[in-house]
């Protein structure tokens, strides 16, 4: 049996310059952090002892299934299907936060996916190769409309800076803070769920859509711009108000990037958390519901917290700095790792 433990990300800076359209032309930059807060699946063989099912999969829904083809589940089947696994498994999900939510859950569940059946199958592998079989599995294999940072965050966590294209590369390394500016930078986040589920894909569509013709052109190009400009900012150490400043800013340019990105209540609840002295902040992930992120001096946090009374469960923020990482292996000293 494996379990893996896979944190969800919090994407501060850059969010849709990830997307591959824009990338491999124009270059893209991310500034986004793990979250200690996590998607764990634990997998093992199956016996051949259940004539109702060879594989059984277990999330939201118990599936069980004679052929892998069958499993409605996206990622474990296209997952199965990448590393060619036919041989019956049972696979359990369980998270901390719920999905839907803006915090990169679908590719934590990936990426913790992938990882476990590596285990399973007697081997590890890094966590940059692990991101870009992510990528590979979702991008390609089930044609979904992503991005490529939260499969990178998930596999790798941190404080990170991600660099992509122009072209299909990327690379990516940690931003190094001094302990007591991340601290610091840490107490400062505010994160809050709206209460509103959405399905990022439909969200996700139109942006690339408004890519392919152009229409995100001057907007992308300010967020990115704005990711820069925080990048310099964070190396520099300055004062957290001036990277909550940068942090409103790129919000205020990425609730454009389509239709559904921000609704009018969305737009209430903003203003009233900077009212009560919030820096800044943003709505996570592609737009439509989800997390709310704010930047706030630790002595306004209740004062904005009272004000919010739409915003039921306040989570506590704390970055993850392992990212995937296998936390059982009952065959651990059989498994080698390959790149």
């Amino acid at each position: 049996m494996i379990i893996s433990r896979t944190p969800y990300r919090v994407s501060l800076f850059g969010g849709g310059t990830d997307y591959n359209p824009w990338y491999q032309e124009h270059g893209g930059l991310v500034i986004a952090m793990g979250l200690a807060h996590y998607c764990y699946i634990t997998a093992r063989h199956l016996p051949p002892f259940f004539e109702e099912h060879k594989s059984r999969i277990v999330y939201s829904k118990i599936e069980g299934v004679q052929n892998h083809s069958d499993i409605s589940h996206p990622s474990v089947r296209g997952c199965l299907e990448f590393l060619n696994i036919n041989q019956g498994v049972e696979i359990h999900h369980d998270g901390d936060l719920t999905a839907r939510s803006g915090l990169g859950s679908s590719s934590s569940f990936t990426v913790g996916l992938l990882n476990a059946l590596h285990a399973l199958k007697d081997r590890m592998i890094d966590q940059s190769e692990l991101s870009k079989q992510a990528i590979e599995v979702e991008q390609n294999l089930l044609c979904e409309s992503v991005g490529i940072q939260d499969q990178i965050m998930a596999g790798h966590s941190g404080i990170r800076l991600i660099e992509m294209g122009p072209g299909n590369n990327w690379t990516t390394r940690p931003l190094v803070l001094p302990s007591e500016y991340s601290k610091e930078l840490e107490t400062h986040i505010l994160l809050g769920f709206s209460g509103v589920s959405r399905i990022a894909d439909k969200h996700a569509k139109e942006q690339i859509e408004r890519i392919n013709s152009g229409k995100n052109h001057e907007l992308l190009k300010n967020i990115f711009a704005l990711a820069k400009e925080a990048y310099s900012a964070l190396s520099k150490n300055e004062e957290i108000s001036c990277i909550g400043k940068l942090l409103d800013q790129s919000w205020q340019a990425k609730r454009h990037i389509s239709s559904g990105t921000s609704e009018q209540w969305m737009n209430d609840l903003y203003e009233t958390a900077v009212k009560n002295g919030a820096f800044g902040g943003k709505l996570l992930g592609a737009g439509g519901g989800g997390f709310f992120a704010f930047l706030a001096p630790p002595d306004t946090h209740e004062k904005i917290k009272r004000a919010l009374y739409q915003i039921k469960v306040w989570v506590p923020f704390k970055i993850d700095y392992t990212g995937s990482q296998i936390i059982f292996c009952q065959n651990m000293q059989k498994v080698h790792t390959t790149s």
